[in-house]
C-alpha cells in the first residue's frame, strides 16, 4: 500500500488516562492508503497518551483506490507492562497492513495480529517485570467502501447507521459466554465481579484466536456473520472502535444518542469520554471514529444549475429563432406584395 495523507473517511480519535491515576496503557494508530503498483511503504501513525482528537483530511484529488485502517488495542500487566504490549500490538500490525497488497483483507489482519501477538510473548520472556504482559485489540480495514474486521479480547467496534447501533465484535470474556449460554443477564452482567476476566489477548503462550465474526444481528450463526465481511459502508455510516474504558461506563444507546446530537464529529467523541470520566473513569479510554462522507449535494446542486442553464439556452435559441423566422416571412411577404403590378 502507498501511504496517503488524506483519506477518503472523516477520521476522528481520542484517548484520555481516566481518573485513576494510572498510566494509559492504551494504543491506537489510523493510517490512510491508497492501493497501487508500489504498495510497499508502511506508514508510522503517532499515538498521543493525553486527550486529543485529530481529524484527516477527506479531500478526493485522484481516482484511484483508497483505504484507511484503525486499531485500538488496551494492555494488561502491571509496571507498565501494559503500555508496551499495546504499542506493540499497534507497531507490529499496523506494520504488516501497510506492506500488504490489499488482495486478501482478512488473512492480512490475521497475520498482523498473529505476528503481534508472537512477538509480545517473546518480549515477556526476556524483559524483566515484563511477563504476562498483553493486549486486547480491534482492528477495522476499509477498502473504498468494503469493511473488514478483525478482534481479540473486550474492546468493540460498533456500526451506527439509519438512527441505530449495532456492536459489530464479540466479547471474548466469562462474562460474555454467561450471557450466551443464559447464566447471567444483561443487567447482572453490567457490574458483575469477574466481568474484566477475558479469554483470549495478545501476549498469550497459547496461538492466538482471532474473530472474523462481524455480527449484524444477534441472530446470526458463527457462519453468517463471518460471511458479513466485506459488507458496504453506505454514506453516513458510522463506524467506532473503543476499548472496555468506555463501554464500562457509557452504553450503547447512550454512544448513539451523543454521536447524533453532538454539533461535529470531535466534540462527540469528547462527549463520550466527559460522560465515562463523571461515572468514575475508572480506565484508560480510546475512541476512533470513522464517518462515510454523505453523498456530495453540492455536486448534484451544481449538475441540476447546469441542467437549469441548459433548459433556458434551448428556449431563448427556439424563441428566437421563431421570432427570425417570423421577421423573415413577414419582410418576404411584404418585398412580395411590392413587386405587384
Amino acid at each position: 500500500m502507498i501511504t496517503s495523507q488524506q483519506a477518503h473517511l472523516h477520521i476522528a480519535a481520542i484517548t484520555h488516562p481516566g481518573m485513576s491515576g494510572k498510566n494509559n496503557e492504551d494504543q491506537y494508530a489510523v493510517s490512510a492508503y491508497t492501493l497501487g503498483e508500489d504498495d510497499a511503504t508502511p506508514a508510522v501513525a503517532t499515538t498521543p497518551v493525553v486527550a486529543t482528537t485529530r481529524v484527516v483530511d477527506t479531500t478526493h484529488v485522484v481516482d484511484t483506490t483508497h483505504v484507511v485502517f484503525a486499531i485500538v488495542a488496551d494492555g494488561i500487566g502491571g509496571h507498565n507492562a501494559g503500555e508496551v504490549a499495546s504499542e506493540l500490538a499497534v507497531n507490529v500490525i499496523s506494520a504488516v497492513v501497510a506492506e500488504s497488497d490489499g488482495s486478501e483483507p482478512l488473512q492480512t489482519l490475521v497475520d498482523g495480529i498473529t505476528v503481534a501477538s508472537t512477538s509480545i510473548n517473546s518480549q515477556s520472556k526476556i524483559e524483566s517485570g515484563k511477563q504476562g504482559m498483553g493486549s486486547t485489540c480491534v482492528c477495522a480495514l476499509v477498502i473504498e467502501e468494503k469493511l473488514y474486521i478483525a478482534s481479540v479480547g473486550d474492546s468493540r467496534i460498533y456500526l451506527m447507521r439509519n438512527g441505530e447501533i449495532q456492536r459489530l465484535t464479540t466479547d471474548h470474556t466469562w462474562v460474555q459466554e454467561a450471557l450466551e449460554h443464559g447464566v447471567l443477564n444483561e443487567e447482572e452482567a453490567r457490574d458483575h465481579p469477574r466481568k474484566h476476566v477475558i479469554h483470549r489477548y495478545l501476549g498469550s503462550t497459547k496461538p492466538v484466536e482471532v474473530d472474523l465474526r462481524l455480527r449484524l444481528n444477534a441472530d446470526e450463526s458463527d457462519a453468517e456473520a463471518e460471511a458479513n465481511q466485506g459488507m458496504s459502508l453506505l454514506p453516513g455510516d458510522q463506524v467506532l472502535l473503543c476499548c472496555d474504558g468506555l463501554t464500562d461506563l457509557v452504553t450503547d444507546a447512550e454512544i448513539l444518542t451523543i454521536s447524533q446530537e453532538s454539533p461535529t464529529h470531535e466534540e462527540a467523541l469528547e462527549e463520550m469520554v466527559d460522560l465515562a470520566n463523571q461515572r468514575g473513569g475508572h480506565d484508560n479510554i480510546t475512541i476512533i471514529s470513522l464517518i462515510v462522507p454523505a453523498e456530495d449535494s453540492s455536486k448534484e446542486d451544481e449538475a441540476e444549475s447546469e441542467d437549469d442553464e441548459q433548459s433556458v439556452t434551448v428556449l431563448l435559441l427556439t424563441v428566437v429563432s421563431i421570432v427570425v423566422f417570423v421577421v423573415i416571412n413577414i419582410v418576404g411577404f411584404i418585398l412580395w406584395r411590392g413587386s405587384l403590378p
